[in-house]
């Protein structure tokens, strides 16, 4: 008995020192610049019954970024709570932060959730993080109904947005400060990024991939999702402004 004692606590010091509980695949981490550069700090916000693609689509792209440039971009999740946040689809994801101790984000990802157009609107909790985060980020990016996150924070006011096709009438009732367009895969007003969502998704994290390292970067990144990647082959809206 006391020889399977000695041996069970053997092993449980061995998994903790070997970080038990953590993916392999967190090795796969930026690495510094030539010159010592930070990566890019992506953030994306985790609620729950987010949609499934317009997590992974944009996060594919800017984690993928890493194998293609130095240092690339450095992707993680900031959820309301430290618990476990159900997709709409069902998967289960435990968040890397909360919204008490997420770092600096240079991009805010909104990724579209279930209730964006409803509760999550209520949320002052929520849309308070999201319009301080996004105040301060260089770029903010917003998938599908994540623009209804975005509208409600303050962030588009002023600006031209898109969203999923189908709610482009309920936007533009409840946001009337915003230019919304129809028929495009994405709209790129000041910092800020607003995409259709679904397999769109993948166009406006393309291109921002783009804006940061080049269409050289961002064609390599696509060619390894067996993605077509040409910016003019694809309907999308570029405003020129000075960033804030």
């Amino acid at each position: 008995m006391h020889r399977v004692l000695a041996l069970a606590l053997l092993l449980l010091a061995a998994c903790r020192s070997a970080g038990a509980g953590e993916s392999p695949y967190q090795a796969a981490r930026p690495e510094p610049g030539p010159n010592g550069e930070a990566p890019v700090q992506v953030g994306f916000l985790l609620l729950d019954g987010v949609y499934n693609t317009e997590l992974t689509a944009p996060w594919d792209v800017f984690h993928h970024s890493i194998f293609r440039t130095k240092p690339g971009m450095r992707v993680f999740t900031v959820a309301p709570y430290d618990r476990p946040v159900v997709s709409f689809e069902g998967l289960r994801i435990l968040p890397d932060y909360t919204f008490e101790n997420a770092p600096e984000i240079d991009v805010l990802v909104v990724a579209s959730a279930h209730h964006n157009m409803d509760t999550d609107l209520e949320d002052e909790r929520t849309i308070g993080w999201v319009r301080r985060a996004g105040e301060r980020a260089d770029y903010v990016l917003s998938l599908c109904d994540g623009a209804f996150v975005l509208a409600q924070a303050g962030l588009l006011d002023g600006l031209n947005a898109t969203t999923f096709p189908s709610d482009i009438d309920r936007f533009e009732e409840m946001f009337p400060a915003v230019q919304v367009h129809r028929d495009v895969s994405f709209v790129h007003d000041g910092r800020i990024i607003t995409s259709a969502g679904g397999a769109k998704s993948f166009d406006a994290a393309l291109y921002l991939n783009e804006v940061y390292y080049g269409t050289d970067a961002s064609r390599a990144t696509a060619g390894g999702l067996c993605l077509p990647w040409e910016l003019d082959a694809i309907e999308h809206l570029i405003v020129e402004r000075d960033a804030d």
